[in-house]
């Protein structure tokens, strides 16, 4: 009977996964499609955008806690702060190494997070990583690189940006999970606090980066049409980062920045079928490996977890 009930629950809980992951991609892609088409037709500031997604995330994370949805749970504002200027600092310096990087060693810098995170990971929380999950990353990589080929520029202003965006994005990543675990509470009570903090942050960062005024400026004048769908991309972000935060808190960072691989494989794909983006041989190739790296590392992770659980039934 244990060992039903054992299983059941590790069906339930790869259900759970699953239906996250599920959830994240889904909400992920509509999300870039959504934010390209505001970008392309309104032109409507990036990083005001990011503000009131995070605005909308504590607004339904609101209405949640008033359907008795979760609980929130008092959490000393001190134990947050760090997680909240991660927030804004990965997306000051991702924002800002797009701006002064080309598309390519953009892409390129944002793969380079696994490895950081695995660092990271290992340096300041002694967590080990087998040698088959670390050689995961060399498809990813390579991957990326054949994506991005013909559109890596490198100069020093772009680079240490780019650098800045890799290391914050990687501690945000790692902090997400280890808060989670530190302050014993699920992904909704932290992001429930998280999400005004960092808008907070953000509020301020925003006058220094965007203009105020004028066609493409924070007040407008904005069309109903385009309020409308940056609404609707608010309410989409909603899903993204409780999801986020939920697959972190439930698998790891390194997991989560596996997920993203994937997701940035059929967000090419996407716009090649939807948009009809240019998709060149070396990109097809790009995402094969990519994928490749990604189902390599599912294998490995999965059959580890269960030698583990072989080694908990084995003991007395």
């Amino acid at each position: 009977m244990s060992t039903m009930a054992t299983r059941l629950s590790d069906l339930f809980g790869n259900s759970r996964i699953v239906t996250g992951l599920l959830a994240n991609l889904l909400s992920s892609i509509c999300i870039v499609f959504i934010n390209k088409w505001i970008y392309v037709h309104y032109g409507f500031p990036n990083i005001t955008l990011t503000l009131i997604h995070f605005l909308m995330t504590w607004l339904g994370l609101y209405v949640c806690q008033k359907m008795d949805i979760f609980s929130p749970k008092s959490l000393p504002p001190t134990k947050i702060i760090w997680l909240a200027l991660s927030f804004c600092g990965f997306v000051a310096f991702t924002n800002l190494s797009l701006q002064n990087n080309t598309i390519g060693t953009y892409q390129l810098a944002k793969a380079m997070t696994t490895p950081v995170i695995i660092v990271i990971q290992t340096l300041y929380y002694r967590k080990t990583f087998s040698t088959k999950i670390k050689l995961t990353v060399v498809p990813i990589t390579l991957g990326v690189i054949l994506n991005s080929y013909y559109d890596v520029r490198f100069n020093l202003l772009g680079m240490v940006f780019a650098t800045l965006g890799v290391f914050v994005t990687s501690l945000y990543q790692v902090w997400v999970g280890s808060k989670q675990q530190e302050l014993q509470v699920n992904s909704m009570q932290l992001l429930y606090y998280q999400a005004p903090m960092s808008s907070g942050f953000l509020l301020l960062l925003v006058p220094c980066l965007e203009p105020l005024s004028g066609e493409h400026g924070i007040f407008g004048p904005w069309s109903l049409p385009a309020l409308f769908m940056v609404l609707l991309s608010g309410s989409v972000a909603f899903l993204v980062n409780l999801s986020i935060y939920w697959i972190i808190g439930n698998t790891s960072a390194v997991t989560y920045n596996m997920f993203g691989h994937f997701k940035f494989c059929i967000t090419l794909l996407g716009g090649y079928v939807l948009f009809q983006d240019p998709l060149s041989l070396h990109q097809g190739l790009g995402i094969g490996c990519t994928l490749t790296g990604i189902l390599a590392y599912t294998h490995f992770k999965l059959a580890e977890q269960e030698e583990g659980k072989s080694r908990l039934a084995q003991r007395p």
